[in-house]
């Protein structure tokens, strides 16, 4: 091959690898099925009963699991594929890509929304304090001192984190964990730690379960119940569009309601005001 063929082969070659990398750039953000669709992944624990889990075959289920089946059920345009995930995987998925939604009892934070798109809310989650009996611990403002265990990056860890801010001279003592929720709350049964901070509904769903007869919970008072919403990565405003409008005529057709009825044991549902 002489030099101006090898300069030739080379552009072409250059040119090939630059477009390749072009459509696989565009394809991660639209991929595309055997049946033409556009296929949405979604992030999600799997281990945050009753939103987000494994039944007994090993398939995902759980509340936001069948909301969102629902949701795209039927669409010409979209179809849905769940990734059980590790929780700080969901935030790395969506910041990369690899997930268009992330799905796993995600409330609101000014953080989020400045990094990710909120569509309508879909659930609602009161906040309460578990502690294990006899451990004197009657409000937050007993937690100094006390142990408790979180996972990094979620909103219970920044509030504490925020709290031992302002009580420096007693700041409560903070235990970063992967472990799931089950574990944080056998944990605290077992007297490894004294107190956590979660959601009622898969606080009462565990207990339950488990028989974690040494936990009690504690209500906390709060002017506005946290909701519980799928977020999305920057540049979904068309599916998140959508994502609204299916909530919408989910929550108006009753179907959220039943599925709240199913995998809660009650109405945990947004105020009508809120889905737009």
């Amino acid at each position: 091959m002489n030099l101006k063929k090898t300069f030739k082969y080379l552009a072409l070659t250059a040119v090939g690898v630059l477009a390749a990398g072009a459509l696989a750039a565009c394809s991660s953000s639209n991929k595309k099925s055997d049946s033409g669709k556009t296929t949405v992944e979604v992030g999600t624990v799997g281990t945050t009963k009753p939103f987000s889990y494994e039944d007994k075959e090993g398939s995902l289920t759980g509340y936001e699991i069948e909301v969102l089946r629902e949701i795209f059920k039927g669409s010409d345009k979209y179809e849905v594929k769940f990734n059980k995930t590790k929780w700080a995987s969901i935030f790395s998925g969506l910041d990369s890509d690899r997930y268009q939604i992330g799905a796993n009892n995600i409330s609101y934070s000014e953080e989020r929304a400045g990094k990710y798109l909120y569509t309508n809310p879909y659930a609602k989650n009161p906040t309460v304090l578990v502690v294990r009996k006899g451990v004197d611990i009657k409000s937050l403002d007993d937690i100094g001192g006390k142990s408790t265990e979180v996972v990094q990056g979620t909103s219970t860890a920044q509030q504490l984190e925020d709290y031992n801010k302002e009580h420096t001279d007693n700041p409560t003592k903070i235990n970063y964990t992967d472990g799931t929720i089950q574990q944080t709350l056998v944990n605290l049964n077992d007297g490894r730690t004294d107190y956590k901070i979660f959601e009622r509904i898969t606080v009462d769903s565990i207990i339950k379960e488990q028989g974690l007869e040494n936990l009690e919970v504690i209500e906390l008072p709060s002017d506005q119940q946290p909701y519980v919403y799928p977020i999305l990565a920057q540049g979904q405003e068309d599916l998140q569009e959508f994502v609204n409008k299916r909530i919408k005529e989910l929550y108006d057709d009753g179907t959220l309601e039943k599925l709240s009825q199913e995998f809660f044991g009650g109405s945990y549902l947004p105020d009508a005001k809120d889905i737009k």
